[in-house]
């Protein structure tokens, strides 16, 4: 659907909403493959949009028009009218569009979704914008989530949330203490076997240590003399082999190098002048609720 940051915005629906848009779709798709195309009038930006296959039109004569927005807000009242929704003071509870978009946010959130998730689903640039979005606090928030997490644990079995004997934490502590090896840490996963048969040097999973850098030129410069013995002696399988940890030991000596660049350079930053501090002003576009 067109919005304001031209980006492609989720629909999230139940299966009875789906059920009825299919049914709207097909009534006016007519027997076509596609849903006509049709212009529209933007009364914020004063233009006339592009052809597009909006959901709410309607055939009149030979044409296709667009359902306008005055209609469909008469729509809205007629069936808030129908429902015989008030607000405090007893008078017809009168909405419009964007309410319900605020409505699903403030009600996603309320029910444990987190914020960043939210975020995404409204399709906002600053997560600040979908908390303004929402009409509770962030304690709320808070106490929504821990709520939500609570009951997805009651679904797991409970086996799952046991305090761990002795020995299945000395394990676990274990596989880390046994990741360490001489230039540097292995990364695969806990309970994981080694799937290189403990040659770190061809494994992706190694993460070198700069600081072991003598150590690993020294492995490099062994493999060097080894690969020389075995093609003298004509013993070309393992000199194969051996060339592939010479080409692993290059490997990780550059990203050793690069390791050590990016931990070597500096970013500056620079000194804001006055102007920039006291002086700024706004010229992005202020991304505020959907002008829809």
């Amino acid at each position: 659907m067109p919005s304001k940051t031209d980006t492609e915005r989720l629909l999230v629906i139940s299966p009875e909403l789906a059920d009825v848009l299919s049914t709207i779709v097909a009534r006016i798709r007519t027997g076509q493959p596609h849903v006509p195309l049709v212009v529209s009038y933007d009364k914020n930006e004063r233009v006339y949009n592009p052809p597009m296959p909006l959901l709410f039109q309607w055939r009149r004569r030979l044409e296709n028009r667009p359902v306008t927005e005055t209609v469909l807000r008469s729509y809205l009242d007629h069936a808030l009218t129908a429902l015989g929704v008030k607000d405090t003071s007893g008078r017809p509870m009168r909405y419009t569009f964007h309410d319900f978009r605020r409505l699903f946010i403030t009600d996603a959130i309320m029910h444990g979704m987190p914020p960043h998730i939210a975020q995404l689903v409204a399709g906002h640039r600053d997560i600040n914008t979908t908390m303004g979005y929402k009409a509770v606090y962030p304690e709320e928030v808070i106490n929504a989530h821990r709520a939500f997490i609570t009951r997805r644990r009651a679904l797991r079995p409970g086996e799952e949330y046991r305090t761990p004997t002795d020995q299945e934490w000395a394990e676990f502590v274990g596989h880390f203490e046994h990741r360490k090896v001489s230039v540097g840490d292995c990364g695969r996963s806990y309970d994981t076997p080694c799937i290189h048969e403990h040659s770190c040097l061809r494994c992706p999973l190694l993460r070198p240590d700069p600081t072991a850098r003598p150590r690993l030129i020294q492995i490099r410069d062994n493999l060097i003399a080894r690969i020389a013995e075995a093609e003298t002696h004509r013993w070309l399988g393992e000199a194969e082999g051996l060339k592939v940890s010479l080409a692993g030991a290059h490997a990780k000596l550059a990203q050793m190098d690069q390791i050590t660049a990016r931990r070597t350079h500096t970013v500056e930053l620079g000194i804001p002048s006055f102007t920039d501090t006291a002086g700024r002003t706004s010229t992005g576009r202020h991304e505020g609720p959907d002008r829809r």
